[in-house]
């Protein structure tokens, strides 16, 4: 177990130096896909984006205090492998996607089942806003990011027109959210991760794309009423 806890620390720092290592991404570059969209409607708003700060901080308090208190614990430990997982490819992501938006899109939707696994498994009740809650804003932030990078691919090769791209994965995120998050219901910090993506997408779509920016508030609508509804369960 102990072990277990040092290689997530090491893993984490290196997810967080990462940021500092590599050139600063916002977004695939449009020039890369046939279909050249400058602003992808799906894409949130770039102040969504500085949820990262809170997420590498919390982590790294989880990954510390795991170390220090909690080597030994089974509640703890539980999780361990699978957010390894998410954040050790975490660590690599940043090189992968100004160079290869498919790979990319790949490497990130096993992120996020990496830390979906994390968080199912995660104990909600024993040290929660250290133990579960990082696990939560991580998982629901790359299950919104994962569905990101999909509809940009897609709108990107013509698959989808970028609206109807942003429409299928809207809809996606709001499933695979809903399922989450009824497994979870005693950590809310999931589902408010993903009303944070989706009020990018709102904001950013408000007066560019009056449809992507409607189905974005209805998505944070029916969100905040899935956690309404499990509050008073």
């Amino acid at each position: 177990m102990k072990t277990r806890a040092l290689l997530l620390l090491l893993v984490t720092l290196a997810f967080g130096a990462a940021p500092f290592l590599t050139p600063p991404f916002r977004g695939y570059d449009p020039s890369m896909f046939p279909v050249q969209i400058a602003r992808p409607s799906i894409q949130p708003a770039g102040f969504a984006f500085g949820i990262w700060s809170v997420i590498y901080l919390w982590l790294f308090a989880h990954a510390v205090l795991g170390v220090a208190k909690h080597g030994l614990s089974p509640a703890w430990d539980r999780p361990r492998l699978a957010l390894t997982l998410a954040v050790g490819l975490g660590s690599a992501w940043l090189s992968i996607a100004p160079v290869a938006p498919i790979a990319a899109t790949v490497v990130i939707w096993i992120m996020a089942a990496s830390a979906l696994a994390a968080f199912v498994q995660a104990d909600t009740e024993t040290d929660r806003w250290l133990l579960s809650a990082p696990i939560a804003i991580l998982a629901g932030w790359l299950s919104a990011a994962a569905a990101v990078s999909t509809g940009v691919v897609l709108a990107g090769y013509g698959a989808f027109a970028d609206t109807a791209s942003a429409a299928t994965m809207i809809g996606l995120v709001l499933v695979l959210a809903t399922l989450i998050q009824r497994k979870k219901p005693r950590m809310p910090v999931y589902g408010l991760t993903v009303i944070w993506a989706l009020f990018g997408v709102t904001v950013v779509n408000w007066g560019a794309n009056p449809t992507a920016a409607a189905l974005a508030a209805s998505g944070m609508a029916l969100m905040a009423l899935t956690l309404a509804t499990l509050r008073r369960a």
